[in-house]
């Protein structure tokens, strides 16, 4: 019986020679023989192999089938080290909402052409790239979210679309083209309403349940505040009930319109402990010795291209000089180099950089995370 490579299993030449799933958002490493077979796998006539125990696996996991696939496959080649493998893209500044701890802040009004952003999926998808969060803003305002739509199937990677969930109707759900979508709640309702507005609870809740009953995998987005710190509990009961499928929590960082909502701080103390809630494996991976966004690089609605969106002031590039050059000239954390010395370092990976760095300087810690752990510094 002929094999052939599912169409949302998709090789992929990182470090090391990978198949990812797309649907699933599972990476499984190849050995050299494993990796030749998937590619025989790949093309138009199939394969054949004698291993059934291997054969059974992969099609369990659903990486291979037994109908012919005629999808279009990306180009192979290796990826650079580090490898980018996750890519924010703002397409849009623009937002309905004008949330009281946004890092955006006031008077933005950038959204990249249709063409950039095709050029931008292609040169991701060509650097072996797996996972894209479109996003904004709010990145259903971009004028051309449409024709934006219409063209990621075109590319063989994850597309996760994060939104405040204010304008997701069934019939936007209807026409969707992408793989997860990321809906932010933070908070029970008179919590995620005092930073969001009177109203939006119910319309991110709204939006949640749609999406799931269209068939979405769907995640969750929750940042912790003053007014939210009593509702984890009960959060987490409510997204496990409703099968979210991954629950990410974070503290703002004190930029944007957050500097002037000191209401809404919680110092690391009080707010590093709730950084423990969430589940599911995270926005981004990292590797061993290394600081967190490893293989992450963001793209902002401008044009300009930093490490992360925090990082927009300290842009490496723009789209017009594209991601590889941009990716040449980001130079990895290590996690030898940082003042942090405490055994849960691994683990930690120095937590958020851009927060270390405001708070405790360029080789700081972030003392949100060492809360977290227990590793109480004078400085909190």
């Amino acid at each position: 019986m002929n094999y052939y490579l599912a169409p949302t299993a998709v090789l992929k030449w990182l470090e090391m020679p990978t198949i990812y799933h797309t649907a699933k958002d599972e990476l499984y490493e190849l050995d050299a023989d494993s990796f030749s077979f998937m590619k025989s796998c790949a093309s138009m006539s199939g394969c054949v192999s004698k291993d059934s125990a291997f054969i059974d696996y992969c099609v369990e996991e659903g990486l291979l089938t037994t109908e012919q696939v005629a999808v279009k496959r990306p180009l192979l080649t290796k990826a650079p080290t580090p490898s980018l493998r996750y890519l924010e893209l703002q397409i849009t500044d623009a937002c309905n909402l004008r949330c009281r701890h946004c890092y955006i802040g006031d008077g933005a009004s950038h959204e990249l052409s249709l063409m950039q952003i095709r050029d931008v999926l292609s040169e991701f998808e060509d650097m072996q790239g797996l996972r894209v969060m479109i996003t904004g803003g709010e990145p259903l305002l971009h004028e051309n979210f449409e024709a934006i739509n219409e063209v990621l199937p075109d590319y063989s990677i994850r597309k996760a679309l994060f939104t405040n969930g204010v304008l997701l109707r069934k019939e936007t759900l209807k026409i969707l083209k992408v793989d997860e979508i990321q809906i932010s709640i933070d908070g029970l309702e008179a919590a995620h309403d005092a930073l969001r507005g009177n109203g939006t609870f119910r319309c991110a809740l709204d939006a949640v349940e749609k999406s799931l009953d269209a068939g979405f995998t769907v995640s969750i987005s929750t940042m912790v505040h003053r007014r939210n710190l009593r509702d984890f509990d009960e959060m987490e009961r409510m997204f496990k009930r409703l099968g979210i499928k991954e629950w990410t929590v974070d503290v703002p960082c004190t930029s944007g319109r957050l500097r002037e909502n000191a209401e809404f701080w919680v110092d690391p103390e009080e707010g590093g402990k709730y950084l423990g809630y969430g589940y599911g494996g995270g926005l981004h991976s990292s590797g061993t010795g290394y600081a967190c966004g490893l293989h992450l690089m963001s793209v902002m609605a401008n044009g300009n291209i930093a490490k992360c969106t925090f990082y927009g002031d300290s842009f490496v590039g723009t789209v017009d000089e594209g991601l590889q050059t941009s990716w040449q000239k980001i130079q990895p954390v290590l996690l030898k180099d940082l003042a942090c010395e405490c055994e849960f370092i691994e683990a930690c990976r120095g937590g958020c950089r851009y927060r270390a760095e405001l708070i405790d300087g360029p080789r700081g810690r972030d003392l949100y995370r060492c809360a977290l752990y227990g590793i109480i510094s004078e400085k909190v």
